[in-house]
This record gives structure tokens, C-alpha cells and sequence, in this order.
């Protein structure tokens, strides 16, 4: 007997398929896989600016969480080539000059690289909006399309996690939550690493995220 399936799953098995079907690479069709269970991905890149449209991404770091473990050991830092210089007032933020990207990967294998890294885990990040619009113009030219994972947005769940903690008359209206990255670790107890270094910034979004599904009892 078939399975029927319901209209959201359904919507969700066809634009699966359709991906599938306009992939750019087949050999990627691994990360429309089902993940494997209880395993995420939160990465972060350094770049030199903050336009998606002209920046470059110059550092990717990313590491595997399983369950409520970070997997420090299934980590990936990857160096990553510009095809223009790195400015002065970009390295004043994370430290990495000309003479250190110069013989980092080629974008294209950088991207190889994570992509297989990541398979088919869903992403997280804090503020990933951004690292996923960088990385998708990279990524465009080899699939075809963006990243297709699922992606969890650290200061969405901190938000909803400070939001449900107010009192009924304080939800109303404008509510204001310090979505600070330091202020965010504070509050959870984490501890903080050295900001603005790809790898530190995966594993401390990796360590909120863990924090806050306990807190919400998703463990």
C-alpha cells in the first residue's frame, strides 16, 4: 500500500526532487541524503568585507556536532585564496594578511572541500544568513544552486528562548533581546573563545546551539 504523503511533505519530496534533478554535478547528489541522525554542521567564514555582491571569503572553519558533543576532532580549517588583496582594515579584524591567504586553496576546491565535509547535516551559525551567501556564489558555478541543508540560526533560537522566558504583558509590542555575540555566551554560561577566527566562531555558535536545545529540552 503507498504512502499518502501531506501536502507540506509532499511540497517538501517535489522541490527535492527538483534540485536533484537541476543539480550542476550529480556526484553531489549526496547532500539531499537524509542526514545522519543527531548530527549538525555550524561553520563560519572570514572575509574581506561585508558586501556578498564583491567581499571574498578568505577563511572557512567548520566542525561537525553529534548529539550534544562538539567533534573538535571532525573539523575542517581551510585558507582560502582572494582574487584581490585583503585590505588593512580587514585584517585589523581578523588578522590575516596578504602574505597569509596567499597560498590558501583556490575558492573552487575550498568549496569541494567543505561541501564534502558537510554532506547532508543541516548548518548552523550565528548571523549564518551571511556566511551562506557568501559561500552560495562560491558554491553556484559547481551545483547549479545554493546550499540545500537545513539551516538553525543560534540568535533566532536565543531570541525565541529569551522571548518565552517574559512575562505575558512584556511580549507585547516591541520587544528588545541583546543578540550580541558576547552577550549571548554570557548569558548561557559559554565560554568565550577568540573572536573573529573562523574555527573559534564555529565551535562557539556549535556550543550555543547545544546549550539552547538542552534548555529547550530537545536532547
Amino acid at each position: 500500500m503507498s504512502q499518502i504523503l501531506s501536502p507540506m511533505r509532499y511540497w517538501h519530496a517535489l522541490k527535492r526532487e527538483w534540485l536533484i534533478y537541476h543539480l550542476g554535478d550529480p556526484s553531489y547528489r549526496f547532500m539531499f541524503e537524509p542526514p545522519p541522525e543527531n548530527e549538525w554542521v555550524s561553520l563560519d567564514c572570514e572575509t574581506t568585507g561585508l558586501n556578498v555582491r564583491s567581499d571574498e571569503i578568505i577563511s572557512i572553519g567548520a566542525v561537525r556536532i553529534v548529539g550534544n558533543r562538539i567533534m573538535t576532532s571532525e573539523r575542517l580549517e581551510l585558507l582560502v585564496r582572494p582574487d584581490r588583496g585583503v585590505s588593512a582594515e580587514s585584517v585589523r579584524i581578523h588578522r590575516l594578511r596578504q602574505q597569509d591567504v596567499a597560498q590558501g586553496l583556490p575558492i573552487e576546491e575550498a568549496m569541494k572541500q567543505l561541501l564534502h565535509f558537510i554532506g547532508s547535516r543541516p548548518l548552523v551559525g550565528y548571523y549564518l544568513e551571511f556566511d551562506v551567501a557568501m559561500l552560495n556564489r562560491a558554491i553556484w558555478p559547481i551545483l547549479g544552486q545554493g546550499l540545500p541543508q537545513p539551516k538553525i540560526e543560534v540568535s533566532g533560537l536565543y531570541y525565541d528562548y529569551k522571548f518565552r522566558k517574559l512575562q505575558a504583558y512584556e511580549q507585547q509590542g516591541n520587544v528588545n533581546i541583546d543578540l550580541r555575540f558576547a552577550t549571548l555566551m554570557s548569558d548561557l554560561g559559554l565560554p568565550l573563545r577568540e573572536a573573529h577566527d573562523a574555527l573559534n566562531d564555529a565551535v562557539m555558535a556549535g556550543l550555543a546551539f547545544i546549550k539552547l536545545r538542552q534548555l529547550r529540552g530537545d536532547d
